[in-house]
């Protein structure tokens, strides 16, 4: 086959005529492969992205009118704020009931750093049953599509390197329950890896070397995958956005649905109060009316440290990840069929071939890979909202094996969680001499989304522990 003369002289202006090197000796398989990654190629504005990102290194500003982020508090702060919150809730729940949210997922990672083999969402996570990831979701999204009256929607995000094990792995757990057309599966897009030299990499004779470009990509993915087409279509215009590794998460939540819409927001957030100035959480943060997000490595100590009169820390408000957007918005962000988010550089060891054809193996940093984060997506919103949840209930990322922010942890957290739901509506909790529980619970993502559901399967049926049970409650 031969390339489109389009195509070509875009690839040369660009200054990658490189990339044409081994074209007349690739197979016809080869060339239809390469081709297509060559199209996925934005050769109009590479140059400017090699000499931004890649020739030059960007530095990280900190603005000089920086200050901490508004949020709104976890507990009300007055009668009136209370009542807020609560017509808030209505508010959510009337939303959710009218189906105008949808559930996205970001998946496209894979359990190695688990020292697991396979998509991270099939990490058998459950304390006593071994769930996966998945199942926490799915059976969440279950329950809420019940309990409001409207299927809800899941859009899931995977990669090139694991969509087709997740759709099977969804497939042989027959969804977990949902309807096969309620999950709606789409591929992360690429982005070329770049030498020092400003040259893209080349893996082999017939593909560039790419990399995920982040989770920032994922906006741009939903409009190419045709996702908000639809949303429109079903009707659909709030996106309740959280990660793979988090089981503990609200899939949806109706105070911060409601307060999001009273705050007329084109994308929200929530927020953990920090654990210490250090702790490893993007720092929501101001500058020139526009909330941003600094990165816990870039805010600087004196920032970190800063303390208010009473002693609490300044610059508190930490992310995890856990977003509502408007489709709107993202329509607006990728109108143009490009992302309107900056790219942030990764200098990585990347494999290559050379001019001659060898693989080369760097044993140190040689390119760069450039992918988008969607929390830069905040300061290009005309209005934001943040608001603070309990840690304990909202935030278990599992990252590692052990430690911080690992499965254990996680496991550990979620048993925590399922006891106090029982506990606060009287179920007795068996506990140890030191008066820590004495008893490992599993309550069903199925069974019950909230605290609404634990006070009605605590009324439901029987439960009655003994010390040392290990249990699942299905």
């Amino acid at each position: 086959m031969e390339l489109e003369q389009t195509l070509i002289k875009k690839i040369k202006t660009a200054g990658q005529e490189h990339l044409l090197r081994y074209w007349s000796i690739l197979t016809e398989q080869e060339q239809q492969e390469f081709a297509s990654q060559l199209e996925a190629v934005n050769f109009d504005i590479l140059p400017e992205l090699i000499n931004q990102y890649v020739l030059n290194r960007p530095q990280t500003a900190i603005p000089a009118d920086l200050g901490p982020a508004p949020f709104f508090p976890l507990n009300p702060r007055s009668e009136e704020e209370k009542k807020r919150y609560e017509q808030a809730e209505k508010e959510g729940k009337e939303l959710l009931k009218s189906g105008r949210v949808c559930c996205l997922t970001v998946a496209g990672g894979q359990g190695t750093r688990l020292g697991f083999d396979g998509p991270k969402g099939s990490y058998p996570i459950g304390p006593v049953s071994g769930r996966p990831l998945f199942a926490y979701f799915a059976q969440n999204i279950l329950r809420a599509g019940e309990k409001y009256g409207k299927p809800i929607t899941w859009y899931i995000m995977t990669s090139k390197l694991n969509n087709q094990d997740t759709v099977d792995f969804f497939r042989k757990n027959n969804f977990f329950g949902l309807q096969e057309n309620q999950v709606f599966f789409f591929v992360q897009g690429t982005m070329p890896a770049i030498g020092y030299d400003g040259k893209l990499l080349m893996a082999n004779t017939h593909s560039l070397s790419l990399s995920p470009d982040g989770h920032g990509g994922t906006l741009l993915a939903l409009r190419k995958s045709g996702a908000l087409d639809r949303m429109k279509k079903e009707g659909t215009d709030i996106i309740s956005y959280f990660q793979v590794d988090n089981p503990l998460v609200h899939v949806v939540d109706p105070l911060f649905i409601g307060m999001h819409i009273q705050e007329n927001a084109q994308m929200s957030a929530v927020m953990l109060s920090k654990t210490g100035p250090f702790e490893k959480l993007g720092n929501f943060c101001v500058s020139g009316g526009r909330l941003q997000i600094i990165e816990y490595s870039d805010l600087p100590e004196e920032l970190a440290e800063k303390r208010n009169a009473d002693g609490t820390l300044a610059f508190v408000a930490g992310s995890p990840a856990i977003h509502l957007i408007q489709r709107d918005f993202v329509e607006e962000l990728t109108s143009s069929g490009n992302l309107r988010l900056p790219w942030h550089r990764a200098d990585k060891k990347i494999p290559f071939i050379d001019e001659n054809g060898s693989a080369i193996s760097p044993s140190e940093p040689n390119g760069v890979k450039l992918e988008s984060f969607i929390f830069d997506a905040l300061p290009l919103a005309s209005r934001t909202m943040v608001m603070e949840f309990d840690r304990a209930e909202v935030f278990a990322p599992t990252k590692n094996p052990t430690g911080v922010d690992s499965a254990e942890s996680c496991r550990r957290m979620l048993v925590d969680r399922d006891l106090k739901r029982l506990a606060s509506v009287g179920v007795r909790i068996p506990c140890k001499a030191d008066g820590t529980p004495d008893v490992t619970v599993e309550i069903s993502p199925r069974l019950v989304l909230d605290a609404e559901d634990a006070a009605q399967l605590a009324t439901s049926r029987l439960i009655d522990f003994e010390n040392g049970m290990k249990v699942v409650i299905e």
